[in-house]
């Protein structure tokens, strides 16, 4: 990158540092406001931690090699950062449509939603919508990391799957096998999910049309920050992975922050500004820290 790595540099600490402060500032938000200990939220709050492990698994790397030049890993730390970047992926798919799930309920069921969406419903949803993932995409790194290497240059700013098929010496059982599981963990946390999100939220627009106003309006202020969110991913992975498949040896510096670095900063951002719920409780929050220097200032001064 020659001088230009300096600046590449600033633009992801920023980035990254801004990302870490948001999320953990949203996590505690909800953690500490009881009026946010509802599933959405709780969903929420898995949604930003699974972006904080995105985060860390790819850019303090990134960042120690612009600084240090030392762009080497070693291969269990490639395995390792595939398996962080891949689940992450994967996850952030699997909890937005256990959000959309959460949506329909709400809107289709709200007489019936607590008695459907209860603490123990919610527990097995999460641990469905992370547990699973990472249960597979272990197995296919296990299967990955049989395939025997010849090369050892990677052509990307952190390690993925195809990052070891370009290194291998020849097409193997176990790289054929590796490749097909892939693309049916593709198929099965990246298409399924994004057919189901969109199938609730067409249904979810239809009932809305045919409602009164105030519903409509309440309907689509609670799903909007959703899938803003869901669109963005969808098309940043989307758009990552057809690109790397047909220019495997692309240096795809920009697709990397637009699916690693930029959505775990935007999750709490959409959230924070565009959520009527999340803004009212910033709100109180920020009427208690005033109240609370004005009192430290009343006592200073008497």
């Amino acid at each position: 990158m020659g001088s230009a790595k300096n600046v590449f540099f600033i633009v992801v600490f920023l980035i990254y540092l801004a990302s870490i402060i948001a999320n953990v500032s949203m996590m505690f938000l909800i953690y500490f406001d009881t009026s946010l200990h509802k599933p959405m939220y709780i969903f929420l709050f898995s949604l930003l931690v699974n972006g904080l492990i995105g985060s860390v698994a790819v850019w303090p790397k990134v960042m120690v090699i612009l600084l240090t030049g030392d762009n080497t890993i070693s291969i269990a730390g490639c395995l390792i950062q595939t398996f962080l970047v891949i689940t992450y992926g994967a996850c952030n798919f699997t909890i937005l449509t256990v959000m959309a799930y959460d949506r329909f309920l709400s809107i289709f069921n709200p007489l019936q939603y607590h008695t459907i969406m209860t603490p123990q419903k919610v527990r097995q949803l999460l641990f469905a919508a992370s547990f699973t993932p990472a249960v597979l995409i272990l197995s296919h790194i296990c299967l990955t990391s049989q395939i025997p290497l010849c090369k050892h240059n990677i052509q990307r700013i952190f390690c993925d799957n195809l990052s070891f098929h370009a290194l291998s010496c020849f097409e193997t059982i176990q790289g054929l096998v590796s490749n097909l599981y892939g693309i049916c963990l593709f198929v099965g946390f990246g298409v399924v999910p994004l057919f189901l999100v969109f199938l609730s939220y067409y249904k979810i627009i239809v009932l809305s049309l045919k409602a009164s106003g105030n519903a409509r309006k309440k309907a689509f202020e609670t799903c909007t920050p959703h899938l803003i969110i869901f669109i963005n991913f969808s098309f940043a992975s989307f758009f990552s992975v057809i690109y790397i498949r047909f220019n495997p040896h692309s240096e795809h510096m920009f697709l990397s922050i637009f699916y690693n670095l930029f959505p775990p900063l935007l999750h709490p951002l959409v959230y924070g500004l565009k959520n009527r719920e999340t803004r009212q409780s910033l709100s109180k929050i920020r009427r208690r820290v005033v109240f609370a220097l004005s009192e430290c200032q009343t006592t200073s001064k008497f």
